[in-house]
């Protein structure tokens, strides 16, 4: 209980700390997003086989142009059981007979079928890109998807046994400045992956370093009050207001390369703002780093105008204090 009276003497709850709260708070509205990405970046939008005499403009074959998209998309591709048209299948040829059938309830056993061997098409009116439709990640590939949430979250499990280690001897501030900085580096750089196992890669990278994160965010503002202040101080970084800015930034921006880049920039904003946070004095002290612990303590007063009680304190007194 010592260092509670460390506090107490430079001050409990006030401006430092609440500053110090509304900081983390942005930065656990921007972070945690991140982790739910996918919901919106890999969503499957409708699609179809692509086929040429209708998604080819310059065809016009057997007076192709004069029919309707909906003639077209009948002869090209069968129906499924719920009499949609399939969605991984084509007719291999045409089925012109179609055209003059009144009724869809005809023997198409003898019809030959294949996969979509010249890509998909895709429904654009809500999503107008993901990455689902960037890989082409449908159909027999559709379980590629669930790769990069497995891969995130592996990482987030390794960052969090590697970066709570680190943390305890290199500090809170030191690890959670070096992650915040890397998790923007590597979401801004998915954007840029020419490939999906590049993309993969990156979302594990970041994965690895967004836990740390969350988990150094609650100990610098745990560690700078006491018990009674620290259960109401982490309702107010609670990760609810994250959910919603996820979903509302989603329905606005419907590329997954826009909303990707409208949650990762801002991160960089908050890598320098960070340089303006207080070391955990607590973990300074404990890890008998005395002179630095004085000195963060010190700023604290200032934080608090109250100069002159950093002023004396020194490192045999604070010691006392301390135990």
């Amino acid at each position: 209980m010592g260092f509670e009276v460390l506090l107490d003497h430079v001050g409990v709850l006030g401006r430092f700390q609440i500053l110090q709260l509304l900081f983390f708070y942005v930065i656990i509205l921007i972070a945690y997003p991140h982790v739910l990405l996918e919901n919106f970046t890999a969503a499957v939008p409708e699609h179809r086989c692509w086929v040429r005499i209708l998604d080819n403009d310059t065809l016009s074959d057997n007076g192709t142009g004069l029919l309707s998209q909906e003639d077209l998309l009948r002869i090209s591709i069968p129906l499924d059981s719920n009499l949609r048209p399939e969605k991984c299948r084509r007719f291999v040829h045409p089925q012109w007979q179609l055209l003059h059938l009144n009724s869809t309830f005809w023997n198409l056993s003898q019809a030959e079928t294949e996969p979509c061997v010249d890509g998909w098409v895709y429904d654009k009116s809500y999503f107008h890109s993901t990455i689902v439709t960037e890989w082409d990640l449908v159909c027999e590939y559709q379980s590629s998807k669930s790769i990069v949430q497995v891969a995130f979250m592996i990482g987030s499990l390794l960052g969090g046994l590697i970066f709570g280690h680190l943390s305890d001897r290199f500090g809170r501030k030191t690890i959670f400045q070096w992650c915040l900085l890397q998790m923007a580096i590597c979401d801004i750089c998915v954007v840029f992956a020419p490939t999906f196992f590049v993309y993969c890669s990156l979302r594990f990278l970041a994965g690895l370093f967004t836990w740390t994160v969350f988990s150094n965010s609650f100990t610098l503002i745990t560690e700078w009050t006491r018990p009674q202040s620290q259960a109401l101080l982490a309702i107010f970084t609670s990760y609810s207001t994250g959910q919603m800015l996820l979903g509302g930034l989603a329905f606005f921006f419907r590329s997954w390369i826009t909303l990707q880049l409208i949650l990762s920039i801002p991160l960089l904003v908050c890598c320098v703002l960070s340089r303006m946070l207080v070391e955990s004095a607590r973990w300074l002290v404990f890890s008998n780093q005395l002179e630095k612990g004085l000195e963060e303590l010190r700023r604290v007063s200032s934080a608090f105008q109250k100069p002159e009680t950093g002023l004396s304190l020194t490192l045999s007194r604070m010691w006392k204090m301390s135990k």
